[in-house]
């Protein structure tokens, strides 16, 4: 199993941060290749996403911790794709967020490590602009 993590710190309070991090149908917002993300219950989210020029669907499964400010999540398929992310409060206002991903495939070179870096970056902006909008 491969494992790519990486650390970022954003402008926005941990509480708010992991708040829009546990909302499933937010993924859209910060992953570029989702389209779709709707809770169907318990823990099973009903994703879809453009993968490659084609329209994908599927089950996913999401297991927020808000007390501890941890969420993981995972899709059934042949490359057991999960992962788990933590949010803390590094200063009032300042959070420091982590994210692993694992995988049974394994990438050629730093594409994977680039996108998750990507995604966190995407994901900080938007939630920080979110919660500017909502002040």
């Amino acid at each position: 199993m491969t494992t790519y993590t990486h650390t970022a710190e954003a402008d926005i309070p941990a509480d708010t941060l992991f708040g829009f991090l546990a909302e499933p149908r937010n993924l859209p917002r910060y992953f570029p290749q989702m389209t779709a993300a709707e809770p169907e219950g318990g823990e099973q989210v009903h994703v879809e996403a453009e993968v490659h020029g084609h329209h994908v669907e599927g089950e996913a499964w999401v297991r927020p911790d808000a007390e501890r400010r941890t969420l993981e999540w995972g899709a059934e398929g042949p490359d057991d794709y999960h992962g788990e992310l933590q949010v803390e409060e590094v200063a009032p206002g300042r959070s420091r967020i982590t994210v692993s991903l694992h995988s049974v495939r394994e990438a050629q070179g730093d594409e994977v490590q680039r996108g998750l870096e990507q995604t966190v970056a995407v994901l900080t902006q938007t939630a920080a602009a979110d919660d500017r909008q909502t002040d």
